[in-house]
């Protein structure tokens, strides 16, 4: 299982559970049931950040993740808090459900904040060790997203409605995640706010390197139209920010934690010009800025990666993300994701020197855990950043150069 940190919180993810209600016998018009995360084997000593509601009965184990955590800093940290109390947001009394059971919004510590409400079977208060509130600062105010469950229908002698909690849009290079719990009120009219409606944030970690070595002409003849030494830049996704096409999304935790998105950096040749003449003489090539053909539409489709912008995921995990504006040619602007432009360069070269063009043409690749590629290439041509080189060289470069 992958273990994630973000300043002094670790979060890990859980795929097992254990139910605390379900509505069975009520005669609700829509099915619900409410589990509670168990943090076993390497996750011992992490804890719940509330519970998990699902619109059926089906056994989730196995088939969904919710996050768990725990301190950094183990018991004598401060990420983490136990809730001082619970408020009562709803039982099912009047309802006729098989079984009894009720809703509790937890009261968070100052400078914390609970992420869910707490389903307890039966009418009693639950403990408040079974949670945790998290520190301000290590968590997001979200959106409140689409229903789970209501009790429409039930006979309650109370209303209740409660939904997902949806992360807003993330910034480059960090992730904002919904921890897999559900917020709730004493009515089916959905709020427009809800003081548990707060999502996990996490930085998407970018191993960086120099560029490649730049090319130097050393003579008259044109270079091949690719340099051969190459840079490799790695940024590693969680499975919750991939949609894989081989993998159910809760056996990407255990089969691929974690993505390997590569950048393959190397010098393209745009263009050489010798000018064996008495006169200066000009010479027009031509350069690609953007993505090449639809490699980045086939890539994203398959994915669900929007390596220009911000992407969302789910439906197992509510997840936005944004990669890292360096990695992704975006710090300036986006619009070489959605389509290429090519672009004129002249280029006025001085008697008897030969002069050479480049831009970095970088591709993209997108690896599971074990090493097997996911979808089809991305390439990208730096046309924005040209490089030039001459021979024979000089400490002055007196290029007369025009790019529209």
């Amino acid at each position: 299982m992958e273990i994630l940190e973000f300043k002094d919180l670790r979060i890990g993810f859980t795929t097992q559970f254990a139910l605390q209600w379900n509505d069975k016998g009520s005669g609700g018009k829509r099915d619900g049931a409410y589990w509670r995360p168990v943090a076993i084997g390497n996750l011992n000593g992490y804890h719940p950040l509330g519970d998990y509601g699902v619109g059926n009965y089906n056994d989730v184990n196995g088939q969904a993740a919710v996050a768990v955590v725990s301190d950094v800093n183990g018991p004598s940290g401060n990420a983490l808090r136990p809730p001082l109390d619970y408020e009562l947001v709803w039982t099912d009394k009047g309802s006729g459900s098989d079984r009894d059971g009720s809703m509790w919004r937890p009261l968070p510590p100052p400078g914390y904040v609970a992420l869910g409400l707490v389903c307890n079977n039966g009418y009693g208060k639950p403990a408040v060790d079974i949670i945790r509130c998290v520190r301000a600062d290590l968590v997001i105010a979200s959106l409140i997203g689409n229903l789970v469950w209501d009790d429409t229908g039930t006979g309650a002698d109370r209303d209740f409605g409660s939904w997902e909690i949806s992360p807003p849009g993330a910034p480059a290079g960090e992730v904002y995640l919904s921890p897999g719990t559900y917020v709730g009120v004493a009515s089916h009219t959905k709020p427009n706010i809800d003081p548990n409606a707060y999502g996990l944030r996490l930085q998407i970690p970018l191993t960086r390197f120099d560029p490649p070595p730049t090319p130097v002409l050393h003579g008259y003849s044109k270079p091949t139209g690719f340099e051969q030494s190459t840079v490799t830049f790695i940024s590693n996704l969680s499975w919750f920010m991939v949609n894989d096409p081989n993998l159910q999304p809760a056996a990407q935790l255990v089969k691929s934690p974690v993505y390997r998105l590569e950048r393959t950096d190397k010098y393209t040749l745009i263009g050489f010009g010798y000018n064996e003449t008495s006169a200066d003489q000009s010479f027009v090539w031509s350069v690609t800025n953007g993505v090449n053909g639809n490699s980045s539409k086939s890539f994203t489709s398959t994915t669900g990666i929007e390596i220009g912008g911000e992407w969302t995921l789910g439906p197992i995990f509510k997840a936005s993300a944004k990669l890292n504006q360096s990695f992704s040619y975006t710090t300036s602007s986006s619009s070489g994701w959605d389509h290429s432009t090519t672009r004129t360069v002249n280029v006025v070269v001085p008697v008897k020197k030969a002069v050479a063009a480049f831009a970095i043409e970088s591709t993209y690749k997108l690896f599971r855990a074990d090493g097997t590629q996911v979808s089809t290439n991305v390439s990208y041509s730096d046309g924005d950043n040209i490089y030039w080189t001459q021979y024979p060289p000089s400490e002055k470069f007196n290029l007369k150069v025009n790019i529209e």
